[in-house]
């Protein structure tokens, strides 16, 4: 008798239950099911490499960009500001005469041991939200702080003109040499020798 008969004498006893087929079945199922979870979880995870990979694109090209209101020269305004991480800005709004304007600045922080840093974005929007004097082509002199349009040509003595500026949120004192730069405190008035 060879090995094969052999094996075949010896397991014909045995008969599979019926049993045994739905078994099969269930195994089948639960590994499909397994399957689709694994791949489900690939997918998942393919989505947020590319989404994470993109959003790190995007800091790299420069920051990300809002659009916020702003009052340029006493008017409020919507801006686009972008900001890179690096102490610098750039913002692009239009005027009252529908031209497209572009500003842009930055600078560091000089800390007490001489080291400088980029400014943060929150300096920047401080520095973007401060009042502005501007010197008109007519000869008149003018302070723009939020809402407020302050024609102040004719209070200069001596080339410093002292204005006190005051809105719901709070007040500056405001020191300006003409043509020469200006600066502001929250409680008094500075000496024009302390700027510039």
């Amino acid at each position: 008798m060879t090995n094969k008969e052999k094996y075949k004498q010896a397991f014909s006893a045995l008969h599979a239950s019926d049993d045994f087929s739905l078994e099969v079945g269930k195994m089948e199922r639960t590994m499909k099911h397994h399957k689709f979870k694994a791949m489900v979880a690939a997918v998942a995870a393919c989505v947020m490499l590319v989404g994470s990979a993109t959003v790190a694109y995007a800091a790299d090209v420069g920051g990300i960009q809002r659009t916020i209101q702003l009052w340029i020269h006493g008017d409020q305004t919507e801006a686009t500001i972008q900001f890179d991480g690096d102490g610098n800005y750039s913002m692009d709004y239009t005027d009252k005469q529908g031209n497209v304007k572009h500003q842009g600045g930055g600078g560091v922080a000089i800390a007490p041991d001489g080291t400088e840093a980029p400014v943060s974005d929150e300096d920047l929007m401080e520095e973007l939200t401060a009042p502005d004097v501007e010197y008109e082509d007519d000869g008149s002199v003018w302070i723009y702080w939020f809402d407020q349009k302050i024609d102040i040509t004719d209070k200069f003595e001596n080339d410093v003109c002292y204005v006190k500026l005051v809105n719901s949120e709070k007040t500056l004192y405001m020191t300006v040499k003409y043509q020469n730069g200006y600066a502001t405190s929250p409680n008094k008035y500075l000496s024009p020798s302390t700027f510039n």
